[in-house]
């Protein structure tokens, strides 16, 4: 059947944006009418990683990757912080990089582009989609409370210019402090061009058609409640995990082994370690609790570690340089997650009933790590953001073992069967996911 109708996803490269945005697209394809086609818009680098031709991406022959350019000038030098400079290359290559690539996907196609599905953080998608006359849905990756203090940026930096510290202006984040904010948000534009992007994000975001979270309602129901009117659709759709069947990896075989809820699941995300004097602590306190561990540490890292840590933890712990994440967190063998408190993450382990330890570092880290303690109640943050000995071994037997922790436990297995009760049949995200499908669907 030939394609009639042509969705554009522009994806934000950077991160771990991309991952969330491409399981919602595998997603909609997958429930999508089969005259509708996808053309996945990221820089060649991020398609590789992600479009490699694995076995099974053939169930998904309606998706096709295109590369827009990274912005990246030839023979350029990098200096300083890397990571920012290719941002800002990035942003500075935005919108023609796209529109060149969707020209190219509506030629090789031979139909046009209908609406555009985009990353939140492209904040040009907005005057893009109305310069082309199309339903613009923009996904924001993150949870509903980031989105919130995004959207309430000027209130929050009024306040955070008087002696007040606590927030109090934004339903369902009382008691959170000015300290738990995104960075970002109390710089002012002309400090940070990621700070410029957020605030004209939050700006441009009720213009669009529906706006997608990559959340559920229930667990932030007065913020869902704040956030519907200000939107034309305000759609919460996860939790949405796909787990691939479990192959004989290492890490699963060692976890089989463990009493359930017992061990120790230590990982940073990609981007994220800790600062080797933090890496020292965090070892330390593992030594110390004896609790059984497996630590997610890629090998360059492993230089951190204090000497003969490896041999002598290995009748308890296991380190591995990767691990297949959902599977560890879903094979109930995990009694505490000790991470970065990055989205995804925080996300998973809300899903499968995983009490946090959260370290935060950068983006809305220390904000998810604000909520998974004082509001959700299900673990703790690393006390000043910094790992030590004494500490990290407080926290972790305070969880494992401690009567605070059996609440804390508890907190975790409610907010997961409401996650569980959000994606059935009739659950708030599955009716929104819906919801999302004739927005898409019917802008042919």
């Amino acid at each position: 059947m030939a394609p009639s109708s042509h969705i554009a996803v522009l994806a934000f490269p950077f991160g771990s944006h991309p991952i969330p945005m491409l399981n919602l697209v595998k997603r909609i394809a997958a429930s999508a009418p089969e005259n509708v086609n996808f053309s996945f818009f990221c820089t060649p680098e991020s398609n590789k990683s992600y479009f490699s031709g694995a076995k099974g991406d053939e169930e998904f022959a309606n998706i096709k990757a295109y590369s827009v350019w990274d912005g990246v000038p030839k023979d350029h030098l990098f200096s300083g912080n890397s990571q920012l400079e290719r941002i800002g290359l990035f942003l500075n290559a935005t919108p023609g990089n796209f529109e060149m690539a969707m020209k190219e996907a509506e030629q090789e196609t031979g139909v046009k582009i209908c609406c555009l599905l985009t990353d939140a953080f492209l904040g040009f998608a907005g005057d893009l989609a109305e310069k082309i006359g199309v339903p613009w849905v923009p996904f924001w990756t993150s949870g509903s409370c980031s989105l919130a203090a995004h959207l309430y940026t000027d209130e929050i930096r009024k306040l955070a210019s008087t002696t007040e510290r606590t927030i109090g202006m934004i339903p369902g984040m009382e008691g959170l402090s000015i300290g738990d904010m995104p960075r970002e948000i109390l710089l002012t534009n002309e400090q940070s061009p990621i700070a410029l992007l957020l605030y004209n994000v939050a700006l441009n975001l009720p213009r669009a058609t529906a706006v997608v979270v990559n959340s559920f309602e229930e667990l932030d129901p007065a913020i869902s409640l704040d956030l519907k009117p200000r939107f034309k659709n305000y759609l919460n759709i996860s939790p949405f995990h796909s787990i691939a069947a479990q192959h004989n990896d290492e890490c699963l075989e060692w976890l089989r082994k463990q009493d359930d809820a017992s061990v120790v699941y230590i990982g940073f995300g990609s981007v994220s370690i800790p600062s080797p004097n933090e890496m020292v602590a965090l070892a330390e306190a593992l030594e110390t609790c004896k609790f059984p561990f497996l630590w997610s540490l890629r090998d360059h890292a492993r230089k951190s570690l204090p000497a003969g840590f490896i041999d002598g933890t290995s009748g308890f712990g296991k380190l591995v340089s990767w691990a297949p994440q959902m599977e560890v967190l879903a094979s109930g063998k995990v009694g505490v997650f000790v991470s970065h408190g990055g989205w995804n993450s925080v996300l998973e382990s809300i899903s499968f009933g995983v009490p946090m330890i959260c370290r935060p570092f950068f983006g809305d880290h220390g904000l998810n790590g604000a909520m998974v303690e004082v509001k959700w109640r299900i673990g703790l943050r690393v006390e000043d953001g910094i790992f030590t000995k004494n500490e990290t071994v407080n926290a972790i037997k305070l969880i494992l073992s401690g009567e605070k922790g059996k609440e804390i436990k508890e907190n975790a297995q409610l907010l997961k069967g409401l996650a569980t009760d959000a994606v059935k049949p009739n659950g708030s995200s599955a009716r929104n996911f819906q919801e999302l499908l004739k927005v898409i669907t019917k802008s042919s």
